[in-house]
């Protein structure tokens, strides 16, 4: 039964009783008037006092026939929207990625009218397992008018933990949902502010990571970040620059312990993730395994996507993804390179140069961009390299092709790199005497922090704020 009926069958039944009591209140007033009728009609001028009354009688029931039939057909009282008092579809909603609210937008059936505003919420909670635990937090949740999106649960052995995606009215505060769900039995409340794109669920999300991981094998430190969350990783090779074994290897089937993850890294060493505010659960562990596990049966991969560029002076330059397969032309472009552009480059002593370019051209630490010639001679190289929570930029350019831009094309393209892969910032670590690279970070025309420290100049780019230069069409189709 609809709305309109339910309403329509309540007022039916209200005027049969209210006929009733008019019937009854009827039969007493004749009783009553006749009783007064004897009383009176005996008394002198009784005649005239009855007629009085008869009068007064008339006049009393004519009001009341006015006032009875101007209010039943005056309408019902309104307490809420009407569009919601027949049954039928809501009104769409909008996701505001900027704000990571839900609204409403106007109708054109009528004037825009502001329903509350709703914020998105991430939240974590650990319950006992029990039958009804789940049921007593979404009963406090629906008393505080929040709604469940999604719900993923993560079993203990003691207990298990629920993490949802929930929709609140924004005057809804955090710390009021914190002590709702305490209340309900949740323990170790975690909640952050969610946005739109936390509305994709988690198998989708997972197979997306799954394939950026094998397409570019760079892809995988930044798969489980985003898998996982806010979180530092660390990858750590078995042998450091120097040749001496650094001890770190991790079992084959990894390492769980609270906050910190160990997993072997298939090219050697050990990739280390951190997440000191919210502890690991084990099916988070198992799938950061299976990501590391399939990065380990592809093997060595690095996109081959070239993009061929034309300098001012007509010279022709190729651009393309470096890896360890050009460890041979990159040393053999150190030995081309001056002393000074070598140690601008690597701030330490020039004969160790060669000893960095393993690690520097292995895409577990980042990504390497090489440039070369129409001879096929490697000239420069760009990286972006993964450093924990931050991202460093590099750059080496052969001394015979310097000051032809080509640095800055590079540091362009590794900045764009570095904006697809989700980074806040980059920067750079030079010698302040390195006005090219200075040229080159403020080419970018984005806000720029300068540090200075015994000779050594860090410039930290935010990507946040304003986008670099987009890039030529002819180039954005090779990417």
């Amino acid at each position: 039964m609809t709305d309109v009926t339910s309403a329509k069958s309540a007022r039916r039944s209200h005027h049969w009783r209210r006929d009733v009591t008019e019937l009854a209140a009827l039969f007493t007033a004749v009783a009553v008037a006749d009783a007064i009728a004897n009383l009176i009609g005996h008394q002198p001028g009784g005649p005239y006092l009855l007629i009085a009354s008869a009068v007064a009688l008339a006049v009393t029931a004519a009001f009341h026939t006015w006032w009875a039939r101007r209010h039943s057909h005056a309408p019902p009282p309104t307490t809420s929207d009407p569009t919601t008092d027949i049954a039928g579809p809501a009104p769409s909603q909008h996701i505001d990625p900027a704000a990571g609210r839900l609204t409403t937008p106007p109708t054109a059936a009528g004037p825009a009218r502001s329903p509350e505003d709703t914020v998105l919420w991430r939240m974590r909670t650990t319950v006992r397992d029990a039958p009804g635990s789940l049921a007593a937090l979404c009963t406090a949740l629906a008393r505080h008018r929040v709604d469940i999106l999604t719900l993923q649960t993560h079993p203990l052995a003691q207990g298990t933990v629920d993490e949802f995606l929930l929709r609140a009215p924004a005057p809804l505060q955090a710390q009021q949902l914190r002590r709702a769900i305490s209340a309900a039995g949740g323990g170790s409340t975690w909640i952050e502010r969610a946005d739109a794109h936390d509305l994709v669920d988690a198998p989708t999300r997972i197979l997306s990571l799954a394939t950026r991981t094998a397409l570019d094998a760079a892809e995988l430190p930044l798969a489980l970040r985003q898998l996982l969350g806010r979180c530092t990783i660390h990858s750590l090779p078995a042998v450091s620059v120097t040749g001496r074994s650094t001890g770190e290897t991790a079992p084959v089937e990894g390492m769980l312990e609270e906050t910190v993850m160990r997993l072997r890294d298939p090219s050697g060493g050990t990739i280390t993730v951190e997440r000191p505010y919210l502890p690991f659960t084990p099916t988070e562990f198992a799938r950061a395994r299976a990501l590391v596990e399939l990065d380990a049966r592809l093997g060595p991969r690095v996109p081959r996507g070239e993009h061929v560029l034309t300098l001012p002076e007509g010279e022709e330059i190729t651009v393309r993804r470096a890896d360890r397969g050009d460890l041979a032309a990159a040393r053999a472009m150190h030995d081309r390179c001056s002393e000074q552009t070598l140690r601008m480059r690597y701030h330490g002593p020039v004969h160790d140069a060669d000893r960095y370019l393993d690690h520097l051209l292995s895409p577990r630490f980042g990504r390497t961009l090489g440039v070369k010639t129409g001879s096929g001679r490697l000239v420069a190289l760009g990286h972006l390299l993964w450093d924990g929570d931050e991202t460093e930029v590099a750059l080496l350019v052969e001394d015979e092709w310097q000051r032809r831009g080509i640095g800055s094309e590079l540091l362009g393209r590794l900045v764009t790199l570095a904006i697809e892969a989700g980074c806040e910032s980059v920067y750079a670590v030079t010698q302040a005497s390195n006005s090219g690279m200075v040229a080159a970070m403020r080419a970018l025309s984005l806000p720029l922090d300068y540090q200075i420290e015994e000779g050594t100049l860090v410039v930290t780019a935010r990507l946040d704020a304003t986008p670099i230069r987009s890039l030529p069409p002819y180039e954005q189709a090779g990417r």
